[in-house]
């Protein structure tokens, strides 16, 4: 039997509901269904209550997850090298979170191969990454803007835009029958009330305040007992707004916002989209908006800000499936670790002006735009072509560049000129 290529997973723990955790697991089963690859995972992000490794019924010692505070760290990943010997290290998510794995970066790529899945919200081209970059064998984008940004900052390092996926077959329409009796007999909610969606992290850059505030002045304006706005987070997330002060605040309480805090698995989350008539995103940076996604995978339309991976959901550059909002501001704003970058604001009128438009469509035009947007997700960001890309990109990198004995393609040492 031919031994299987092993694989260390550097990422949210796979198990978990989050965006990079839900990808990370849809990257694990791409391969592990070949038959050809095994998995030891470091899952972090979150909060643990027990440390012990953990497996799954059906893979078994193929996948096997580590829980760990943070993202691990340098002895830990010193310590899987050692004891399982992985032929490729994977890891996901924002640069800032794994500074500390680049600082090692000659340890490990000695011995095997770095993929790193990356994301990155917004120009201008970060120069301040071109190290970051520079310490990959293999850099997966999530965008297309984050594919445009690598191949400025870092030309020669190799990279491909490989996006988000959603199961279309979890996130699909229901029936209107279907729809109706979840909308009155689950939610409460009046079946001739439009119903907009809105499911994010209750986080600064994800403008939930805003959101309210300038939800009020749409009500306002076509009537408080027409729409109700659902928000699927935290109304008192630590990173965000007091969003129930909000409401109380604008008298927003008597049904016009309310909050869906519990998680809920992907079934559950697929009838909300349905149920709703309009799914809701414009945050100031975004480097994809899942949430978007599973809507339009559902046929219901969006409302985004032209941002980072938002503007390639809402338009494939010829038909629309929701209505983009064009920044009204570029703001330049930046840390010590990221010294600049834009940060895209919409203007209130705008936003009202985008609700008002979707509200005011039949019937009969949201569903053909939500289908519309059904398709676009099938044609692009489907399962299949997921699955099938990541087992691509993988095997040509195993087979470009081996892994300890057969290590190819990385140069220990470097000459410069003092």
């Amino acid at each position: 039997m031919n031994k299987k290529t092993k694989i260390l997973v550097l990422a949210d723990h796979p198990f978990t509901p989050s965006g990079v955790g839900t990808q990370t697991k849809y990257f694990c089963e791409a391969l592990l269904k070949t038959g050809r690859y095994s998995f030891v995972c470091l899952g972090g992000a979150i909060k643990h209550q027990n440390y012990s490794p953990m497996k799954t019924e059906e893979w078994g010692d193929d996948w096997i997850v580590f829980p760990v505070d943070g993202y691990g760290n340098q002895d830990q990943v010193r310590s899987v090298l050692r004891h399982h010997k992985p032929d490729l290290l994977w890891f996901m998510t924002d640069p800032r979170f794994w500074t500390w794995l680049w600082a090692m970066d000659n340890e490990i790529r000695a011995h095997v191969p770095m993929v790193y899945h990356h994301v990155w919200d917004n120009f201008p081209a970060p120069m301040f990454n071109k190290s970051y970059y520079d310490s990959n064998d293999k850099i997966v984008c999530i965008s297309k803007v984050t594919h445009e940004i690598v191949k400025t900052v870092a030309p020669e390092v190799d990279s491909i835009y490989l996006p988000h996926a959603v199961d279309g077959d979890v996130f699909k329409p229901l029936d209107l029958k279907v729809k109706k009796n979840i909308k009155r007999e689950l939610m409460n909610i009046d079946d001739d009330r439009f119903l907009f969606f809105w499911n994010n992290r209750n986080a600064r850059r994800k403008q939930s305040g805003s959101i309210i505030f300038w939800f009020k002045e749409f009500l306002d304006r076509v009537g408080h007992d027409k729409a109700t706005l659902l928000m699927h987070t935290d109304p008192h997330d630590p990173h965000g707004q007091n969003l129930i002060h909000i409401i109380e605040h604008l008298g927003l309480d008597n049904g016009q916002v309310f909050f869906s805090t519990a998680k809920v698995p992907p079934e559950k989350l697929a009838e909300i989209y349905n149920t709703a008539d309009c799914t809701v995103n414009v945050s100031d940076a975004e480097g994809f908006g899942l949430a978007t996604l599973e809507s339009l995978s559902c046929g219901t339309p969006i409302v985004v800000n032209m941002t980072g991976g938002l503007q390639e959901q809402v338009t494939d550059g010829e038909n629309w499936f929701g209505i983009g909002i064009e920044p009204s501001s570029k703001a330049i704003i930046g840390s010590q670790d990221v010294p600049y970058i834009y940060e895209d604001r919409i203007s209130k009128e705008d936003f009202i002006n985008a609700l008002c438009q979707i509200y005011e469509m039949s019937p009969e035009e949201r569903t053909a735009l939500g289908m519309a947007g059904r398709e676009h997700v099938l044609k692009n960001y489907n399962f299949d072509k997921f699955n099938n890309e990541w087992i691509k990109a993988i095997d040509e990198t195993v087979e470009k560049h081996g892994s300890w004995q057969t290590r190819k393609n990385y140069q220990k040492y470097k000459f410069t000129e003092l």
